[in-house]
């Protein structure tokens, strides 16, 4: 079935003259599965393309009793030895939220990852480490919230900014308030020398758990993407742009509609070139599942009209980064005679490309997000293989 409708996608596209069927954009390879150093059980991973010239994996593997967040580096078409950030054995570790890193023009290297705080399911915190000598030794941890309640803190995004690594959370403080407040979407600066600044928040209420995603425009504002939530329960997508030191009014990306009284579990993924910006997202506003990409040709400050990439059964799990030519690649997980497919997808602002299966994995939650990041030449893709235990695959696409 889904070669027929990947054959009916290709020939539309030619019928309207897609350059892809003449040469004329570029266009990404076949899929080459490259040897992951995570180990047997690992889950979560991360991709990042520092502003050090690097391009970072990071993943979560067991420790004999406790969790250890480890790292590569891509060099010469391959990954370095992992690297450990931290150990410990009172992380909370989760198929949905999951660690990061980021890496700053002077080599300064940014690590996230979780931390039980309570006994309640999900009273956890985030901590955040830096390294100034390219991951020999790391600092202590720091926690960019202070509120001190056991509720949740986590679906980070880490994003360089002018002057260090900005994070941008979900924090669930108001929860614990009587009666109960929404989760609030929040954000601060770490310095390199260690220091939090600029706390503000985002926007007081918001999706409770689905990831958010954010980058840096070409004008340099940083672009916040997530899941926004009305007091009538509609959670679409909402940008909202950090200039100088203010945040914008949120702005709905599009008017979807999704009335929905539990979180999916589905945040949205943005990206930037200079000032062209692409956000794709889940929604099934209307009892129809969809994933839908929409451009901005102005750093984020207003959106086209969206179009529609799956294939008919999509779970959603996106994520979205830019080429050359201002199409963007979509990836994400469809549904297909019990299992899922990782699909990959060149979009434009009035055209999508046929898509590419990159793998075949679980539709269970266990197969968690995949990951995909433009470096040079490349795309590097990052996913887990669901099953017993678990393991992390990688593969990569020459442009």
């Amino acid at each position: 079935m889904r070669s027929l409708r990947v054959a009916a996608l290709t020939a539309a596209a030619c019928a309207l003259g897609a350059a892809g069927c003449s040469g004329g954009a570029v266009r990404p390879g076949e899929p080459r599965v490259i040897a992951c150093p995570a180990a047997p059980g690992s889950q979560a991973p991360n991709l990042a393309a520092g502003l050090d010239g690097r391009l970072y994996l990071s993943w979560i593997e067991p420790a004999g009793e406790e969790h250890a967040l480890r790292y590569s580096t891509w060099s010469d078409g391959g990954w370095s030895s992992p690297r450990t950030v931290a150990t410990g054995g009172e992380w909370f570790v989760n198929w949905a939220d999951v660690p990061s890193m980021a890496a700053l023009e002077d080599g300064t290297l940014a690590a996230h990852w979780l931390v039980r705080s309570g006994d309640a399911p999900y009273a956890y915190d985030v901590v955040v480490s830096l390294s100034r000598d390219e991951g020999a030794s790391w600092g202590a941890p720091l926690r960019p919230h202070r509120d001190g309640t056991a509720t949740e803190h986590g679906f980070v995004s880490l994003v360089p900014s002018s002057d260090g690594v900005g994070i941008l959370w979900l924090d669930g403080r108001k929860t614990a308030d009587t009666p109960p407040g929404a989760t609030a979407l929040r954000y601060a600066v770490l310095l390199p020398e260690g220091e939090l600044r600029d706390e503000a928040e985002v926007d007081d209420s918001v999706c409770d758990c689905c990831s958010t995603d954010a980058v840096r425009t070409g004008d340099g504002a940083i672009l916040a993407a997530y899941r926004d939530r009305t007091a009538a329960e509609v959670r679409d997508i909402s940008v909202s742009r950090l200039e100088g030191s203010t945040w914008s009014a949120p702005r709905t990306v599009s008017a979807d509609n999704w009335e929905i009284l539990a979180c999916p579990v589905n945040g949205p993924a943005v990206a930037a070139r200079d000032d062209h910006v692409a956000v794709a997202w889940f929604t099934a506003a209307q009892g129809s599942a969809r994933v839908k990409l929409a451009f901005s040709r102005n750093g984020g400050r207003s959106f086209d009209s969206p179009l529609r990439v799956d294939l008919g059964s999509p779970l959603g799990r996106v994520d979205v980064l830019m080429l050359d030519d201002g199409s963007a690649l979509v990836i994400w997980l469809e549904r297909e005679a019990g299992e899922a497919r990782i699909l990959l997808r060149q979009v434009t602002p009035s055209r999508a490309f046929p898509p590419r299966v990159v793998a075949s994995t679980s539709e269970a939650r266990a197969s968690g997000f995949p990951r995909a990041v433009r470096f040079g030449d490349e795309i590097v893709l990052a996913w887990t293989q669901a099953g017993d235990p678990p393991r992390i695959k990688t593969a990569t696409l020459s442009l």
